[in-house]
């Protein structure tokens, strides 16, 4: 049986994994080597055992490595698993008791928010972002929170012009710039609100959850009754530190790295 000795050997194997996860092609071991700074041999003997078991996949004629077969069935079993809903209900739950607001989980799904789960305070309120429901993602704050944290040419091909800006209430960002101006204000601020821009009446603040590779790969909200009028600019910090506490903490649960 392995001892602790084998633990820094498979640090540098997950090390390898993550490394050709991350990237768009193969790789070759002189550049695994280089990227992790270790040694050459150290590297062939890591790519050697990953590609028996499957986990990477050797091409020959190019003297590159890729993920393996047995990466992708992880990464589906993962997937069947329901992992984020999982470990992203019990803090919901803990976040509507301390706000005694509704909260929810959204993902990103092309240029909509999607919202995987919701959980209600004792007095429940009504409201239109209910499980399985899609929101236009630039009027939302969830949907806000994750485009802040993507690369601007993404956020340009999610928006290639005025028709992709949905209207609900005639607030909100209307066009490419206005959008990108908002999100640059609220990635400095750390979080996002949105004031009556889907619903009259209702206000959300929402923080991004991000995965391994610092990208954003959900949001946190909380949604509350509120009118805002004209030229109100409130950011409910107070209501934010919470929200981005659970945010934090999910990000760590998946194993992520915040930006």
């Amino acid at each position: 049986m392995g001892g602790s000795s084998d633990v820094p050997a498979l640090r540098r194997g997950l090390a390898v994994l993550r490394l050709l996860a991350g990237r768009p092609g193969p790789l070759s071991a002189a550049a695994v080597a280089r990227e992790l700074g270790l040694p050459r041999s150290t590297t062939y003997h890591l790519l050697a055992e990953l590609t028996e078991a499957g986990f990477a996949t050797h091409f020959p004629e190019e003297r590159r490595y890729g993920l393996g077969v047995a990466a992708f069935e992880l990464g589906s079993a993962y997937l069947r698993h329901d992992p984020l809903e999982r470990l992203a209900r019990p803090l919901l739950r803990r976040l509507v008791d301390t706000v005694d607001q509704p909260a929810h989980l959204g993902v990103l799904h092309g240029a909509e928010a999607l919202y995987l789960l919701r959980e209600q305070p004792q007095r429940p309120t009504t409201i239109v972002s209910d499980v399985g429901v899609r929101l236009p993602a630039h009027l939302t704050a969830s949907g806000r929170a994750m485009l802040g944290r993507l690369p601007a040419a993404q956020v340009r091909a999610l928006f290639p012009g005025t028709a992709a800006f949905v209207d609900r209430t005639g607030r909100g960002p209307h066009d490419l710039p206005s959008l990108r101006r908002l999100l640059t204000r609220e990635r400095r601020q750390g979080w996002a609100v949105e004031d009556g821009y889907v619903t009259a009446g209702f206000a959300s603040v929402a923080a991004p959850v991000f995965d391994h590779g610092e990208r954003p790969i959900a949001a946190i909200t909380v949604t509350f009754r509120h009118v805002c009028d004209d030229g109100c600019a409130a950011t409910w910090p107070e209501l934010a530190a919470p929200v981005r506490a659970a945010a934090e903490e999910l990000t760590a649960r998946i194993g992520g790295r915040a930006t």
